[in-house]
């Protein structure tokens, strides 16, 4: 396993990796910029949309030009795809870390139900290139996932009933409601990539 640390650190999508946390940075950082500007509400929806901007940089995180090599190797795709995401993971806990501390105190939404919402939106990520790698023979599935994501995202804001909302304000009487929704989506979308990381069946 070690063995695989080096290789695996070196072929990580950086530059979507890097694209995705500096958007997030910089949009959580303009509520600390220009604090007069911002509500509570509008602060809510920057920690959201940076958020988001991560999660479209992580849909490339399975992203291997080289896939169709590996996929001979001795090693469980299970293994190859939790070590890419090993990897990546303090990294991504230290940037939200610092997203949500860009958000002055005074303005900053509850800390655990926004973690929540960052959590389902990346797992979701994930999930979808996982799927998208064993339904077909596509090495780089990022372009097209995160386009999915980004869809997703705008048509659940708009289209979504009242009784499904996701995007509440807080203080909202649906604010439970809606995080218990976020976390079925979580345990949904975490389902998924266990089940997509299986290996396809030999005939």
């Amino acid at each position: 396993m070690t063995e695989l640390l080096r290789p695996v650190w070196r072929t990580l999508p950086w530059p979507s990796l890097g694209a995705g946390s500096a958007a997030g940075l910089l949009l959580a950082g303009m509520a600390r910029l220009y604090p007069e500007n911002f509500d509570p509400w509008l602060a809510l929806n920057t920690l959201r949309t940076a958020a988001l901007a991560f999660a479209l940089g992580l849909a490339f995180l399975l992203d291997d030009p080289a896939r169709h090599t590996t996929a001979t190797v001795p090693v469980p795709r299970f293994v190859r795809q939790s070590l890419r995401l090993a990897l990546v993971a303090p990294i991504a806990a230290l940037w939200w870390t610092a997203t949500v501390l860009l958000i002055p105190a005074e303005l900053r939404p509850p800390v655990g139900a926004t973690t929540l919402e960052a959590g389902a939106a990346c797992a979701l990520a994930l999930a979808g290139s996982a799927a998208w790698i064993r339904r077909s023979q596509e090495p780089e599935p990022g372009v097209s996932v995160a386009a999915g994501l980004l869809t997703v995202a705008v048509l659940a804001a708009l289209l979504l009933p009242d009784d499904w909302e996701l995007l509440v304000a807080v203080g909202d009487p649906g604010w439970d409601a809606a995080h218990g929704r976020w976390g079925v989506l979580l345990g949904a979308a975490v389902g998924g990539w266990l089940i997509s990381t299986r290996e396809p069946a030999r005939t």
